[in-house]
């Protein structure tokens, strides 16, 4: 089975976050990277698979620029075979899934999995679009995933439950805990994710059909008020005037 896993280049939920250029660029200075910790579950899963089904391959995927290979070099140590850069900026889910699209396309991938999203944008598109693009059906959020040949078994969160889907391959699937627990790297693997192979190709034209205006923090935490259990009126006046939630 050839298996392709998607990661993201992400802030560590511990770094502090802040903009620059009144609010229209992130500012990466002293901020942390990880892979996107919904990618580690898939990269876990896709390392299962690979090792249970014979003669099966694992490439991991990055949209990013030079200084994402840290991360790539960690999902190698975790387990992967090969890897691939391409060397973009990931602009906007559309432009991400494109290039992702493209790569699939050239290399007939049995298997593409992702995380159910990003922690930094939170989008939740990319595994829709790259289905989309390839005709291709797309799962998610995936929490069990088993094989039966060709036959894929998922899990897939639903509201107030869980859905049981089955597909044949190829197929996208966005994934979540717990679907496999997350691999720490040991020291053979970092030293062996040294020599693996990472492929860097440039990325194709895709047209702009989104541009960022501005980010925005949210609000700084206000102070709690305190309503006398006297005057109940008085919380009733502050959540439909102040807090608007009435």
């Amino acid at each position: 089975m050839n298996i392709l896993v998607c990661i993201t280049h992400v802030p560590d939920t511990t770094s502090k976050i802040s903009f620059t250029d009144n609010n229209t660029i992130f500012n990466q200075a002293n901020v942390q990277y990880i892979i996107g910790p919904y990618d580690e579950y898939a990269l876990a899963r896709a390392v299962e698979l690979r090792d249970a089904i014979p003669d099966s391959k694992l490439t991991v995927l990055n949209i990013g620029e030079v200084e994402t290979e840290t991360t790539i070099r960690k999902a190698l140590a975790i387990g992967a075979d090969e890897a691939i850069r391409v060397n973009a900026m990931p602009i906007d889910s559309y432009f991400v899934s494109v290039q992702i699209a493209s790569i699939a396309k050239k290399n007939s991938y049995d298997l593409i999995l992702m995380g159910r999203e990003s922690i930094d944008f939170n989008g939740n598109q990319v595994h829709g679009i790259v289905a989309e693009l390839l005709d291709i059906p797309s799962v998610s959020p995936v929490m069990k995933l088993d094989f039966n040949g060709n036959t894929a078994t998922m899990w897939k969160e639903i509201e107030g439950g869980k859905e049981i889907v089955e597909v044949n391959t190829p197929f996208v699937a966005g994934c979540q805990e717990p679907i496999a627990e997350w691999k720490i790297p040991n020291m053979r693997g970092i030293m062996g994710a040294k020599g693996k192979p990472l492929q860097v190709v440039e990325p194709i034209e895709v047209a702009d059909l989104a541009t960022t205006y501005k980010y925005e923090l949210p609000p700084a935490k206000s102070g709690v008020k305190l309503i006398d259990a006297a005057t109940p009126e008085l919380l009733f006046e502050l959540l439909k005037n102040e807090a608007k939630v009435l």
